[in-house]
């Protein structure tokens, strides 16, 4: 196992595991010194996440699907995902989420992609809701939490930050960045955090309510293109 890996793992699952919508129990013990044993554990059991590590670490020959690479693929995005084969990876999560209902992921035998934003919009219902015109609901919301997005730290206080990020909005026919807003989120609580602490000026990838890593340009440009590239495959950009 690597340990970076199941490092970054854990900064951008840590978010929706606290607030109890995937994973384990227990999500603080993420945060505990040395919990990378009991990180590698507690991934197995990411129903969404660890189906899309695993199939990437078989196609790139790793014997670690908390490979570091790998990790930094699913989350952030890499040209290792261009090695991912669509119908390969779908004919995989049909077999895996069996079950799973609503969203469009049946059909994108020529777009699946082994990256959390085909996770955010295809598997999940919510962006199938916007386009079949139901009323938007919570799914705007969650389509803006759920994903990764960038921010820009101005400032630092405690364990608390604010940024500005690009919040998703929903027009009645496409869902966009809308226009920059600050916001409050963590990157530590009880002393503990899963990375530096943060400066201003930093650009930082924001899960949920929670700052995860800061973000190289290269970075800060994947994530963008490939979100983009999601909402206009289901039809919403």
């Amino acid at each position: 196992m690597t340990e970076t890996g199941a490092l970054r793992f854990a900064r951008y699952a840590y978010p929706p595991n606290e607030l109890g919508y995937c994973g384990p129990d227990g999500a603080r013990d993420m945060l505990e010194p040395g919990a990378v044993a009991d990180i590698e554990r507690r991934a197995r059991l990411f129903d969404g996440a660890w189906v899309y590590l695993q199939h990437l670490a078989a196609v790139l020959n790793r014997d670690d699907p908390l490979a570091d690479d790998v990790v930094e693929a699913y989350w952030v995005g890499s040209p290792l995902l261009d090695e991912v084969d669509p119908a390969v990876l779908l004919a995989d999560l049909e077999q895996r989420f069996v079950g799973q209902v609503g969203g469009t992921w049946r059909d994108s035998h020529q777009r699946a992609q082994a990256h959390h934003s085909y996770q955010v919009f295809e598997v999940y219902p919510w962006a199938a809701m916007l386009r079949r015109g139901l009323p938007p609901g919570p799914a705007v919301s969650v389509l803006d939490r759920c994903r990764i997005r960038t921010g820009l730290v101005r400032e630092v206080d405690g364990e608390w930050a604010r940024v500005t990020c690009r919040p998703l909005a929903w027009d009645g026919r496409t869902l966009a960045p809308a226009g920059e807003v600050e916001e409050q989120v963590r990157w530590a609580v009880d002393g503990r955090s899963l990375m530096s602490p943060p400066t201003p000026g930093d650009t930082v990838a924001l899960h949920w309510d929670w700052m995860c890593d800061s973000l190289t340009p290269a970075q800060v440009d994947r994530i963008e293109t490939l979100e983009g590239r999601q909402r206009a495959a289901v039809g919403l950009a």
